[in-house]
C-alpha cells in the first residue's frame, strides 16, 4: 500500500492559509455530517430514491419497494425526517412520506453523472 504522505515539506502557505481560514467550523461540519447521514444507508437509500422516483408515498408502499419490513422502513426513515432528508404527515392511518428540498438536492448531488 503506497504511503499518502509528502516525502518533502512544500506547503503553499498563501494558498494553505486561505483555505483553512475559509474552513466551516468543526461544530457546522458535524451538523453537515448529520444531516448527510440521513441517506448515508444503502435501505436510506433505497426509500430517497424511491421518494424521489415515486414523490409522496406510504411506509407500506416503501415497505413492499425495498423489501423490508414496516418496522425496519420507518426507523430509516424516522432517521431520514430527523436529518432533514424527509417529511411525513398522517393521513387518516397512513403515515405518508416524501423527501424534503434538502433530500431533492443532496439526492441529486450524490446521484449526478461523474464528471471524468
Amino acid at each position: 500500500m503506497p504511503d499518502d504522505r509528502c516525502d518533502l515539506l512544500c506547503l503553499d502557505l498563501e494558498k494553505a492559509e486561505a483555505l483553512r481560514s475559509a474552513a466551516i467550523p468543526e461544530p457546522e461540519g458535524r451538523r453537515l455530517a448529520e444531516l448527510a447521514k440521513g441517506i448515508s444507508e444503502p435501505t436510506r437509500l433505497a426509500l430517497a430514491l424511491a421518494l424521489r422516483d415515486g414523490g409522496e408515498l406510504c411506509v407500506c408502499d416503501l415497505s413492499w419497494i425495498v423489501d423490508r419490513s414496516e418496522k425496519v422502513v420507518s426507523h430509516h426513515l424516522g432517521l431520514m425526517r430527523r436529518n432533514g432528508i424527509a417529511e411525513s404527515r398522517r393521513e387518516g392511518k397512513m403515515v405518508l412520506y416524501e423527501l424534503t428540498e434538502h433530500g431533492r438536492s443532496l439526492l441529486g448531488a450524490l446521484t449526478a453523472p461523474a464528471i471524468t
